[in-house]
């Protein structure tokens, strides 16, 4: 998108919330062309320790401040931040923000037009329940492994979920502030982001032997002589050009196809076959 055509040029958003969620959704609220600042407590931010490189892409093009919020001075500054901002991001539990004077009723009785969006774990009164990504998750059958054992997510997908919706909610807010001249709430649980992302896992999609978990030999992960590649043959096209190059019809007989040449040559036949294929990569 050209710097000429951000839709947000011109909207300021306050963020408080640390960790992914929030960040994640303030860089893409950035990419639209708002000006963002983010507000550390003074232990600051557990991504920019343990992940230097993401924190600085998603802190891009942002002012960071560094604010204790349970002390006065803390307080008027980020007062003073909210006043010009148009957009409040968080990501506390309820009690906590009553307790630093940022809930959402105090916050809207003294700032108007300011549209706060709340990242929480649990909507309703399930937002004072602590949970995190790998919770969310694990509750909606994310974290198998296809043999049935439990493994570690390999993406944060409640969280970054959560983050488009946060980032989404901002925007419509921002719209309906234009109908109504007033600033509005939105409350984004990432377990309910969680749970959305689970619906094709939940209908049977890609489930072991569904539509798109095992079941087209055309919509695989099969092995080549030094690694794996994704075929993609979904649509019937792709698949009859599939099956007529390689001569196999069958899952076997593609495995058969498959392991007769690297990952790269794979990739270089399927770009001149036009066909949807991608080496597996190793992170």
């Amino acid at each position: 998108m050209s710097s000429a055509a951000l839709p947000l040029e011109n909207i300021s958003v306050v963020s408080i919330a640390t960790n992914v969620p929030g960040p994640v959704a303030a860089a893409r609220l950035t990419g639209l062309g708002a000006t963002v600042t983010k507000v550390e407590p003074p232990s600051g931010d557990l991504v920019a320790r343990v992940a230097p490189d993401y924190y600085a892409e998603l802190t891009a093009r942002q002012e960071v401040v560094t604010l204790d919020l349970k002390t006065d001075e803390g307080s008027v500054a980020l007062e003073a931040l909210l006043s010009v901002a148009d957009v409040f991001i968080t990501s506390h539990r309820p009690s906590a923000l009553d307790r630093l004077g940022l809930g959402w009723d105090a916050v809207h009785e003294r700032h108007p037009r300011l549209c706060q969006v709340a990242i929480v774990g649990d909507p309703g009164p399930g937002a004072e329940v602590p949970g995190h990504d790998l919770t969310y998750q694990a509750v909606n059958g994310l974290i198998f492994a296809d043999d049935g054992t439990p493994r570690m997510p390999s993406t944060l997908i409640a969280d970054l979920a959560g983050a488009e919706r946060a980032a989404t909610a901002a925007v419509a807010a921002l719209f309906a502030r234009e109908r109504s001249g007033e600033g509005s709430h939105s409350e984004i649980a990432l377990s309910v982001a969680a749970e959305s992302m689970a619906d094709p896992l939940r209908h049977g999609l890609t489930a072991p032997g569904g539509l798109l978990g095992g079941a087209l030999p055309g919509y695989a992960i099969y092995a080549t002589k030094d690694g794996y590649v994704a075929c993609a043959a979904l649509e019937p096209h792709f698949l009859a050009r599939l099956e007529e190059l390689l001569e196999a019809s069958d899952r076997d007989a593609l495995a058969a196809a498959f392991s007769t040449k690297t990952s790269a040559e794979w990739v270089e036949w399927a770009r001149e076959h036009d066909l949807p294929l991608e080496a597996l990569a190793r992170t």
